[in-house]
């Protein structure tokens, strides 16, 4: 594993020095995130889970649906109605959404944060 990190940074150095010329701001954005563009590497994570954490795509969308669906409620009366609401709305919601891709290796990304984070109470990384 350690062959292929470094072969990654490596190959970010390249498109870091590529991208200098180009703009500095995008420079700085990709110094920001490195770690995190590393970490899926790092762990193992397939090619196709890897793609599916790369965005938060699928976050926002959840978000925008129960937008759609509590988004005219102006006045909760109880933090637990609230709580009523939002499980209503993810229950509504379910049917359409999508399979996480690569879902199979989620199993595998467990065992890797396990091993990456032994201090971490296992129930944590359930």
């Amino acid at each position: 594993m350690g062959k292929i990190r470094a072969g990654l940074e490596t190959r970010l150095e390249e498109v870091r020095a590529n991208l200098k010329r180009l703009n500095e701001s995008s420079v700085r954005s990709l110094d920001e995130g490195l770690e995190e563009t590393l970490t899926p590497h790092r762990l193992g994570v397939g090619p196709a889970l890897r793609r599916s954490l790369a965005t938060t795509n699928g976050l926002e969308s959840i978000f925008s649906l129960v937008e759609q669906r509590t988004g005219k409620v102006d006045w909760w009366r109880t933090s637990n109605q609230k709580q009523r609401w939002l499980a209503a709305a993810l229950l509504d919601i379910e049917p359409r959404l999508r399979r996480v891709h690569g879902y199979r290796a989620l199993l595998d990304l467990r065992g890797a944060l396990q091993r990456a984070c032994p201090k971490v109470k296992k129930d944590a990384v359930a």
